[in-house]
């Protein structure tokens, strides 16, 4: 399949986003923030009718959005359904994504969803599985995937290489794009002991589609990604580490709990775009991950 024209390009800047929740359909429609697409979460609109899919229509109007997908299970053996992606290429059709991601990880077996992102076991034999699955899922869909690397609080012990070399490796082989989380790299790093600065280094710089930036909830011994908290300042400065490596990438912000008022969501995402802008003019020093 060819690609290179179904998805935008990792180098062609397309602003900076935020996750779109039902707390602020009203609010969106009546002030027009000062955003440049929204993210939806693909499930909550795989539906025949209904609220969701009329609000939708309706923010649409006025911003691109990108899907975002919790329930492929791209890494379960089986992968996704033929169901799940005939309603996800329909929700495609209707709202014309930017780009359409999911997460590198596996939801459940035999058919029943567990609703959570679990982690694989980082090795070859899962390369082979998931590169095969994302290629079937482009072909359906007709365009690259984006694939999210996933916060972490076990680790298999039949893993053979880090989890950025595994990350790598299925976007080269799969021919598929990444959503780089940074939050989820720096609580994986606090949980595992890792260098998050090595895991950007390891992750190739033309597969990075999109970054992801949230907060989290540190309990002393270990971190967990809560989405219910701003952005932590660790958070930024690894942002500021990714800017400097990878170039302005599309951003944003995941608010899942604990939702603030619109306002202060994108006052929030302000602080990426000074970021951003202040890396890429040189203003400011970061810890070179290069």
């Amino acid at each position: 399949m060819t690609t290179s024209t179904t998805t935008a390009s990792a180098t062609a800047f397309a602003g900076f986003g935020l996750g779109l929740r039902t707390d602020h359909y009203l609010p969106i429609l009546a002030d027009k923030p000062a955003v440049d697409w929204f993210e939806i979460l693909s499930e909550n609109y795989m539906v025949p009718g209904g609220k969701p899919l009329a609000m939708l229509d309706a923010v649409r109007a006025d911003y691109p959005v990108v899907m975002h997908g919790v329930s492929m299970s791209i890494g379960t053996p089986q992968g996704p359904g033929a169901e799940y992606l005939r309603d996800l290429k329909n929700l495609m059709s209707r709202v014309a994504p930017l780009w359409v991601s999911d997460h590198i990880c596996w939801t459940g077996v035999h058919g029943k969803n567990m609703h959570d992102l679990f982690p694989l076991p980082y090795n070859e034999e899962t390369i082979a599985l998931v590169v095969n699955n994302v290629r079937r899922v482009q072909d359906v869909l007709g365009r690259r995937l984006v694939l999210e690397n996933v916060s972490s609080y076990l680790q298999y012990s039949s893993d053979s290489m880090p989890e950025w070399e595994f990350v790598a490796a299925i976007a080269e082989q799969a021919d598929s794009m990444i959503l780089l989380d940074v939050n989820n790299i720096y609580v994986s790093s606090i949980n595992h002991g890792f260098d998050a600065g090595d895991y950007l280094c390891g992750i190739p710089v033309h597969r990075v589609q999109q970054i992801h930036l949230a907060g989290h909830s540190n309990h002393g011994t270990h971190i967990v990604d809560t989405h219910d908290q701003p952005v932590a300042d660790p958070v930024w400065d690894l942002y500021a580490q990714a800017i400097h490596r990878f170039g302005a990438v599309p951003s944003m912000i995941e608010r899942d709990d604990n939702i603030p008022p619109l306002a202060e969501l994108v006052a929030e995402l302000d602080q990426a775009r000074s970021i951003c802008a202040a890396v890429c003019a040189g203003r400011m020093p970061v810890a070179s991950a290069a």
